[in-house]
This record gives C-alpha cells, sequence and structure tokens, in this order.
C-alpha cells in the first residue's frame, strides 16, 4: 500500500470511469468512485456555433471529472484516441492541478473491473 494519493480514469469522447485509492484524506485500496458522461449537443447547423457549444460540453465534461480527482498527487489516464491529451492539458492549466503527476497510455473499452486491474498494474500495486 502507497500513502501517495492516486488516481486513475478511463476515457472517451462519450464517457470517463474513475477510480481512485483516497477519499480526499485518507488513503486505501483503488475503487471505482464515479462515472461521467459528455453530454453532446445536437441541432446546430452553423459550424462556429456548433464547435463553441462543443467546446462547452467538454469542459463541462473535464470539470465533472475533475471535481472526482481533489487531492490527487499522481493521475493515470487511459482510453483510445486523444481525449486523454486533451484532459491533461485541460488538468495541468487548472491551478489546483498544475503540479500534477500525469501518465498517459492508449486502451480500448474498459469496465470497471479492468479500469483497477490496470490501474493497480501501472502504479506496482
Amino acid at each position: 500500500m502507497t500513502n501517495k494519493k492516486l488516481a486513475g480514469i478511463w476515457l472517451d469522447t462519450e464517457k470517463a470511469i474513475i477510480a481512485k485509492n483516497h477519499d480526499g484524506q485518507e488513503t486505501s485500496e483503488f475503487t471505482v468512485c464515479g462515472t461521467a458522461k459528455h453530454e453532446k449537443q445536437h441541432g446546430n447547423s452553423s459550424e462556429n456555433p456548433a464547435n463553441n457549444s462543443e467546446i462547452t460540453t467538454k469542459t463541462k465534461f473535464f470539470k465533472e471529472i475533475d471535481k472526482m480527482l481533489e487531492n490527487t498527487e499522481e493521475l493515470y489516464i487511459t482510453g483510445p484516441g486523444t481525449v486523454q491529451e486533451e484532459l491533461k492539458s485541460y488538468l495541468l492549466d487548472t491551478a489546483q492541478f498544475k503540479n500534477l503527476k500525469i501518465s498517459l497510455d492508449t486502451a480500448q473499452q474498459m469496465g470497471e473491473n479492468q479500469l483497477l486491474d490496470a490501474v493497480n498494474s501501472h502504479f506496482g500495486l
């Protein structure tokens, strides 16, 4: 067991599954602490409003994730595509997470148990 406050996320453009080993104060074994869904808005036929809407909904999605990461010292992010890099940039641009150590990886669809296995393996637990 470690005293470090660690977290892991599997995410794609639709949802995120968050696992961590702390409740903000105490550390223990990894558990899934929640999920976040990216609520996409449809119906904008004009490119500029559609792009602005996408940026707004993605920021909302990332804010929902960052609320669950409070007090995290190290973060492991995995999933398909490039959304992991976008989340990493978002977090590092946020004052609360500017010193957060973040590791990126790629993985296809994962369930909660697979994420727990991947996070334990990544952190060597």
